[in-house]
C-alpha cells in the first residue's frame, strides 16, 4: 500500500508542477502585455507632447505674423516722410506688445522700483545723494519681461546706491 500512496503522490506532484508551470507560463505572458503597454503609452505621451509643443509655437508664430506685415509696410513706406515712419513704426512696437499681452506676457516695472534680484539684473550702480535712493532701480537699460509664473528675461538696470561725504 506505501507503493500505491507514493505513485498517487507522484502523480500530484506532477499535476501541482503542471499547474505552477501554466501559472508562471500565464505571468510571464501578462507581464509582457504590459511592458508592450507601457512602451506604447510612453511613445504615444512623447508624441502628444511634441504635437502639443509644435501647435504652440504654430499659434504664436501665426499671432506674429501681423507685426512682421505692419514692419513690411513700415519699411517699404517712402523715406522722404521720416514722421509717417517713426508713426507706424510705433503703432507696431505697440501692437507687438499687445500681441505679448495676449500671451499673458507683461513688461516688469523697473524705474523707481526696490532692486529686486529675481526681476532685475544689475548692469551697473550710480552713486546718489539721496538715501532714499539706495538699492532702488534709477534707469532700465533693458526691459525685461515675466509671465504669470515665471520671469522670460529680467530687466537690466542701473541701481541707485547712496554714498555718504
Amino acid at each position: 500500500m506505501d507503493e500505491e500512496t507514493e505513485v498517487v503522490t507522484d502523480e500530484e506532484q506532477q499535476q501541482e508542477d503542471d499547474s505552477q508551470s501554466k501559472k508562471i507560463e500565464e505571468l510571464e505572458h501578462d507581464l509582457a502585455v504590459a511592458r508592450a503597454d507601457f512602451y506604447n503609452f510612453r511613445q504615444r505621451t512623447i508624441k502628444e507632447r511634441q504635437e502639443a509643443r509644435t501647435r504652440a509655437q504654430e499659434e504664436v508664430i501665426t499671432a506674429m505674423l501681423p507685426v512682421l506685415d505692419n514692419l513690411d509696410r513700415a519699411l517699404s513706406a517712402s523715406s522722404q516722410d521720416a514722421q509717417g515712419i517713426i508713426k507706424g513704426v510705433e503703432m507696431v512696437q505697440r501692437q507687438f506688445v499687445n500681441v505679448l499681452e495676449g500671451l499673458g506676457v507683461s513688461v516688469i516695472k523697473s524705474e523707481g522700483e526696490k532692486f529686486d534680484p529675481s526681476l532685475h539684473d544689475a548692469a551697473g550702480t550710480e552713486d546718489v545723494e539721496d538715501p532714499e535712493l539706495d538699492g532702488v532701480v534709477i534707469s532700465e537699460r533693458l526691459k525685461g519681461y515675466r509671465t504669470e509664473g515665471r520671469v522670460l528675461r529680467p530687466a537690466q538696470v542701473t541701481v541707485g546706491k547712496f554714498k555718504e561725504e
